[in-house]
This record gives structure tokens, sequence and C-alpha cells, in this order.
């Protein structure tokens, strides 16, 4: 099969960080589905995992952890898919990734990709909204379907319009909460107010006065999207008693959780790959992809894909890398196939 991968880890700009390959085909076992890949999207999951290392690998490693495609093949205990379904997902870090024209991934983490979206549109999908629905509705524990309650309370998005923030900041608004977001540019503040923020703010500059003039002493829930290292005083500062904080492993720096002991706040992290890292309540993120897919195909939820490369090869992985590294993307990027 065809794919993409490197065997060492270099910057972007050089056209070996990524190669076309040639590998065998995976043979699907147990819960395995083996899905005909059809579109990527890229994350800072992959940049990272690419850029960071020193050194030769000896074979090839493939990334990727979104996707849509179609099932070729299924392991022995499949239930949930069958032959030819389109799915969505965005697989395990600790298996190869959808940077290959054939991948397996474990059926309980799958989706079934939204009908109404074109294969470039599902692939912008499936990470982003499964660390965004985790982040509200487990790790904050925001009441799923209790709008009422929900319009009572605040929730600030630092980074609303990167991929994940792009997500959050339509599900909170859908679950009925009072949405600030920040972005910097005005093109970014335009993205968010468009996707559900009631509240835009600037994180280039300080936070607590900007909210303080929105008309807000504190907010209930905060999400952290980037930056946590240059944010934290400020979320310590505006989090409410017992108000609730997560983040996604963004720091650099260690965090002093103290300064949210007189406040009894909670502090979590969210990560997306936890649960097939150790291999807890799989079935769940199967159940999240599945309902994601109905809100984006009722229109609930927007689709953040913004820029799309076709086809699927080395060189186009590399640009959309390239984007996601500049740090001034809005939404998602994909590489569509056909694979080349």
């Amino acid at each position: 099969m065809k794919a993409i991968g490197f065997t060492q880890h270099l910057p972007i700009t050089d056209e070996h960080s990524l190669e076309n390959i040639t590998l065998p085909t995976p043979t699907p076992e147990g819960h395995d589905l083996l899905i005909n890949v059809h579109a990527v999207s890229v994350n800072p999951v992959d940049t990272g995992t690419r850029g960071a290392g020193h050194g030769r690998l000896a074979h090839p490693k493939v990334i990727g952890w979104d996707a849509v495609g179609t099932v070729a093949g299924i392991g022995r205990d499949v239930t949930r898919f069958k032959i030819g379904d389109r799915v969505f997902y965005a697989g395990s870090y600790k298996r190869s990734g959808s940077d290959a024209e054939y991948q397996l991934v474990d059926e309980r983490i799958v989706g079934h990709a939204p009908a109404s979206l074109s294969d470039p549109q599902a692939a912008a999908m499936p990470l982003t909204s499964l660390t965004a629905w985790e982040a509200l509705f487990e790790k904050l524990h925001i009441p799923l379907h209790d709008r009422a309650t929900n319009a009572e309370h605040t929730i600030l998005i630092i980074n609303g319009s990167g991929g994940v923030g792009s997500v959050a900041t339509q599900l909170a608004h859908w679950a009925g909460l009072q949405v600030l977001a920040t972005a910097s540019r005005p093109d970014s503040q335009k993205w968010i107010k468009d996707h559900g923020a009631d509240f835009v703010l600037n994180h280039r500059q300080p936070l607590p006065p900007q909210l303080k003039a929105a008309g807000f002493k504190n907010v209930d829930y905060i999400l952290n999207l980037s930056h946590l290292d240059d944010h934290w005083n400020e979320i310590a500062e505006m989090i409410r008693p017992d108000g609730w904080v997560a983040a996604i492993t963004e720091n650099r720096r260690g965090i002093d959780l103290q300064k949210l002991t007189k406040k009894r706040a909670t502090f979590a992290w969210e990560w997306m790959f936890s649960k097939s890292w150790y291999g807890y309540d799989l079935a769940s993120q199967g159940h999240i992809l599945d309902q994601m897919a109905k809100l984006l195909d009722e229109g609930t939820i927007q689709c953040t894909l913004t820029k799309t490369l076709q086809p699927l090869n080395a060189k186009n992985l590399r640009q959309a890398h390239a984007l996601v590294e500049s740090g001034h993307m809005i939404g998602k990027v994909v590489v569509d196939g056909p694979w080349a």
C-alpha cells in the first residue's frame, strides 16, 4: 500500500521530513477495522510528533490522527460495522497512523461518518470533536442536556479559533452556556463570533481586565487550549470559587495548583488519546463521534474545514504540516485523495 512516513525528525522545509513510501497492507484482527483512507487532517499532535526526537529510525514511522474512509476488512470480533461502511475517526497514539492507504483502527473508537459532509469535511472533525466533547462534558462536567441550568453559567475558551476551540465554542453554545472565547486577529475574532461566542477577548492582551469590561467578575468554567504557562496566573484569577478548569497538554513548565486552593477550584487535563492508550472506556469515543455526526448532519454544529490540498502525497502533507506549524491557522487543513 502507499503511505507517507519519516525516518528522521526533520524541519518540515526538508523534503525528507515526510516521504512517500510503500508498506505491506495490514490484516485486521479482533475488533480491528481495515479502513481504506480517503482523506486526512493535520493537527498539532502530528507536527509535534514528527518534529520531536533525534536520530534515524530503523523503520519508517507513519503518523496521522484524523481520517475518513471506507471499511475494507473486519476482524472476527467486529459488531458495529460492515465492509463498505463510511467512517471517521482519530485513532490511537500507539498504532500506525492514518497517513496510509489502509489503516487498522479499533471499531470502538470509530464513528459513522456524517452523511452530509464530503470526505475532506468529515476528515477535519474527529480529533477536535473528541477533544472538545471530552473536555466540556467529561472533564469540566458541564451538564449535557440541561440548557436551563447552563444558561446561568459562563465558560471562557482560550484560543477559540483553533481546531479544538472552533468545535468547543459551538458545543458550549449548543449546551446553552454564555460563551466567552479568545482570538487575537480580526479574522479569527470574526470566526469565533460566527461559531457561537457571545463575547470575544484578545489573548495577546491581559484577560482579567477584558473579562471585567465585558461585565463578568469571574467565570464558572475555563477551557485552556493554548500556552497554559502564559495564562495560568490569569486563569487562577478569573475562575470563580468552586469553578472548573480544563486544559490540553501544552504546558512547558510546572503549574502552581496552589493558586486554586482557596477557591476550591478543580483542574483537569484532557488528552483525547488516554482511552486508547490505557484501553478503557473505548466505546465512549465511537458514541461521541456518532453524536457529533448527527449534530453535523442536522447543521447544529458547523464543519471547521478551511483549507483542502489534493492529492494525498508527501508534498501536500508537508504543506499541511507547515500551515499548522505557522500558528496562524483558523479551523482545519485536510489533504484529500486520491493517493498519488
